[in-house]
């Protein structure tokens, strides 16, 4: 042995084990970006691609993506629930039931495709339109940005009862929008900036 290899201080099991987990959310960075910039933390949705990663049994570690139930199989565990929670939270669940058969486990899951995101981040516009749409959300777009990209009001559109619902900590909140206003007199006042997520609906004329 060496005097350089004798002196080089030896890495606690410990200590590996946090390297391990560091180095795991270092690669995950990139794929976190986009949902936290939103303002919270991503929930893991169907059809999102996962990666749990078990320290030291690569054999356990699997790349999967989570099926419709929400659910995504784990070898020696079978099927552990994924959608609808945050990262850490299933790694948490998953270290947990891998006492039964490992000693410490250390999980991370990481994110490596963001597939449900792209239809939780849309804005939809319904009803009296010409083509009623889904449409990627994006900064800065407002009620008449959305409409106009769904072609604009039919004929049979009552477009000053327009509203657009916006779900929040399980309630939905309604605001009314005098669309007709907007197009007709440039009145911006109820012109809101849309949110992802939001539905704009316009009802059609009561003959």
């Amino acid at each position: 042995m060496s005097l350089l290899s004798a002196a080089r201080p030896r890495s606690t099991p410990a200590q590996a084990a946090r390297a391990f987990l560091l180095a795991l959310l270092a690669l995950a960075a990139p794929a976190m970006a986009e949902p936290e910039s939103a303002g919270s933390a991503y929930r893991i949705g169907v059809d999102d691609r996962i990666q749990v990663s078990v320290w030291r049994n690569p054999e356990l570690s699997i790349t999967v993506p989570v099926r419709p139930d929400g659910m995504v199989s784990v070898p020696l565990l079978g099927d552990v629930r994924a959608g609808g929670r945050l990262p850490e939270e299933v790694a948490a669940d998953i270290e947990e039931q891998l006492k039964a058969y490992l000693r410490e486990p250390k999980v991370a899951v990481i994110l490596v495709e963001l597939r449900s995101h792209e239809y939780i981040s849309r804005v939809r516009v319904t009803g009296a339109v010409r083509q009623p749409v889904s449409i990627p959300y994006r900064q800065g777009m407002t009620v008449l940005d959305a409409v106009l990209a769904a072609g604009g009001l039919t004929e049979f559109a009552s477009a000053n009862r327009t509203r657009l619902y916006r779900k929040r900590e399980g309630e939905a909140d309604t605001f009314d929008i005098r669309l007709d206003s907007i197009l007709k007199r440039g009145d911006l006042e109820t012109n809101l900036d849309v949110q992802p997520g939001d539905i704009i609906t316009v009802p059609e004329r009561v003959l």
